[in-house]
Parts: C-alpha cells; sequence; structure tokens
C-alpha cells in the first residue's frame, strides 16, 4: 500500500484569518457557511500532535486557539457556530462542541511545541472541565483531552476527576452478548467511545475496564469491516441485525477507528491494532467499499463521503482532518508509536 503523505495545502485553503471554514464546494471553502467549534477544535489536535512545525501551520494554531477561547463562556460551556461576519449562534451547550474543544485544548496545553500556547491552552481545558455532559459522544471527546493533559502532568486534579466521571459514563452495559455495545445502535464516530473508555480505564490503573474496553473495540473492528477493508457505519446508523455496506459513508468514521486502534497499538503493542491502522489508512487509499480514493491527490483535501457510486467531491473541513489525522498514524506502520 502507497501511504500518501500529510500535507497541508488543503487545510490552509480553508482557513482565513480567523479560522478554518467548515465546508467547502469541491475544493473552495464556502464562506456563507462561516466556522464551527468542533471543526476549529479537530485542527488544534491535528496541528499539536504534529507540533505545527512550520510559520503557517503555528499562526493557524494560534488562529484556531483563540477562535476556541471565544466559543467558550465562563462557566465552561461552549456555543458551535460563528458567521463570516463575526456572530455567534447557538445555546452556550455541553454537546459535541464543549467535548472537542477540552479535546483540543489538552493535546495543545500536551503537545504545543512553545510554553506560552502550551499554558493558555491549558487554562481553556480548565475552564471546560469545570462543567459535564450528559451526551456520551461530548464526554468521550472530553476524556480524550483530559488524558492528554494527565500524560504531561500526572497530577492534575481535574483532569483526573473528568476521567473518573467518564469512566461512569463510558463503561455502560453492553445490550447484549452478542450486541457489545452500549447503546443499541452505532451512530457517529463510535470508536471515540472506546479509545477514551480504554485511555482512561488505562490511566486511572482499571485493569478489568482495560480489557473489556479492548473487547469492545475488537466487536466495533470486526463488525466494520470485512475481511479485506473496512466497510464502516453508513450516517443513517446500524443496529443489530442489520449488515452492510451501507452507504453513504464518512471520514470521520474511519479515522475514529484509526485513532482507537492507534490507541490501543501504543498501549498493548498487539498487532491486531496495527493491521486497523493499516486498514483505516486503506480506507483513504481504495480499500473501500466503491474501490475509489477518498482524497485529491492534487489539494490534499479529504473527500466529504463515499456514496454507492464514489466520493462525494466537496472537501470540507470535517472529512480533510480525518484525513490529516489518520495518516499522521502512518508512523505505526514504520514501528513508531504515535
Amino acid at each position: 500500500m502507497t501511504v500518501p503523505r500529510v500535507t497541508y495545502a488543503h487545510l490552509l485553503t480553508l482557513s482565513d484569518e480567523v479560522a478554518t471554514f467548515e465546508h467547502a464546494r469541491v475544493a473552495t471553502p464556502r464562506l456563507e457557511h462561516g466556522y464551527c467549534t468542533d471543526d476549529v477544535a479537530r485542527v488544534v489536535v491535528v496541528l499539536a500532535r504534529d507540533g505545527a512545525t512550520s510559520e503557517p501551520l503555528r499562526d493557524l494554531l494560534a488562529r484556531s486557539l483563540r477562535f476556541l477561547a471565544l466559543a467558550q463562556d465562563g462557566d465552561g460551556r461552549c456555543r458551535n457556530r460563528r458567521s463570516h461576519d463575526g456572530h455567534w449562534s447557538g445555546e452556550w451547550t455541553t454537546e459535541d462542541c464543549w467535548g472537542r474543544l477540552l479535546w483540543g485544548a489538552g493535546t495543545a496545553a500536551a503537545r504545543a511545541s512553545d510554553e506560552s500556547t502550551r499554558l493558555g491552552a491549558l487554562e481553556l481545558f480548565e475552564r471546560g472541565a469545570q462543567v459535564r455532559s450528559p451526551w456520551t459522544r461530548s464526554m468521550a471527546f472530553a476524556t480524550l483531552g483530559a488524558v492528554e493533559v494527565l500524560r504531561r502532568d500526572p497530577s492534575h486534579q481535574s483532569a483526573r476527576d473528568l476521567l473518573n466521571d467518564a469512566l461512569g459514563v463510558l463503561s455502560g452495559p453492553w445490550q447484549s452478548s452478542a450486541w457489545r455495545w452500549p447503546e443499541s445502535r452505532l451512530t457517529y464516530a463510535n470508536a471515540a467511545l472506546t479509545q477514551a473508555y480504554l485511555e482512561a480505564a488505562w490511566m486511572l490503573g482499571r485493569d478489568d475496564h482495560v480489557e473489556r474496553s479492548l473487547v469492545q473495540l475488537k466487536w466495533l473492528l470486526e463488525g466494520e469491516s470485512t475481511l479485506t477493508h473496512l466497510s464502516v457505519t453508513p450516517v443513517g446508523g446500524r443496529g443489530p441485525g442489520e449488515r452492510g455496506p451501507g452507504f453513504d459513508q464518512q471520514p470521520i468514521e474511519v479515522s475514529a477507528l484509526a485513532d482507537a486502534c492507534a490507541s490501543a497499538w501504543r498501549l498493548t503493542g498487539e498487532r491486531q491494532w496495527r493491521e486497523g491502522v493499516e486498514m483505516a489508512i486503506g480506507w483513504f487509499v481504495g480499500a473501500n467499499d466503491s474501490g475509489v480514493p477518498m482524497y485529491d491527490v492534487a489539494t490534499g483535501g479529504g473527500y466529504d463521503g463515499l456514496t454507492q457510486n464514489g466520493p462525494n467531491l466537496n472537501q470540507g473541513a470535517e472529512s480533510t482532518l480525518a484525513l490529516l489525522s489518520t495518516l499522521q498514524h502512518a508512523r505505526l506502520l514504520e514501528g513508531v508509536a504515535s
């Protein structure tokens, strides 16, 4: 398998002096759709992982963190949408945007290359960690930020408190012995729940939950793959007894599996998780249910969805960041843990 190199060219094309636009028409940013906190937090995660070594990427990381600061209220809740003319809309909330903001802030607090950026990101994390979310996925995303903070500072109490609270949410009972999942249907970013469960359990030294989370991840990976490639849950979700392939498939599902398998590989060293990362990369280069590449070689952008007839050629922020985050794990194929 030929793995494409990571290029941030299209991500920079999608970004202006404020932040990264949410949508694109093919490769052209759709200014009229504005920005969203979900995607800007994803930008922070991806750039902080790679160290944002070039000046354009350092600048984009700084702009993205400023955007997140404006998206956050004093009590830690967030707003998700800002128009191109600067108008914020929606309620202050602890939905996905809150969890993703904590994931981004925690990652930057742990991995940013300069101390001032790390300290500013830590302030965002600590403010957000004052509150909790009733939504499982939002808590999962926040957990991944808390894990990053604790890797850098194992004594950080608010991050540890968040993990303890999240473990109770993420370790919910499976629906049945055959449906090893805490929800009656798979929906979106499914593997993020199991990654967060695994990372929290490992960080807290809960071996019983570590083992259970790995069983859950194995069940999910087997259910979202064939003998040769990934066949992930489509936008309509999937429940017991439903069989694939299903369409449209979203890159976020693939990147969530890549992240979860990369975590399992780093923590256990077991080859099955490395193979999961390989399949996720393969999905983007054409080993998928439609047999087509899911990125634009010319721009470096990721396509927005896999249909039965090929890719949706729009290259928005979420899909491009899913491509980039998955390709970051290619270093695992070279024997280096992420």
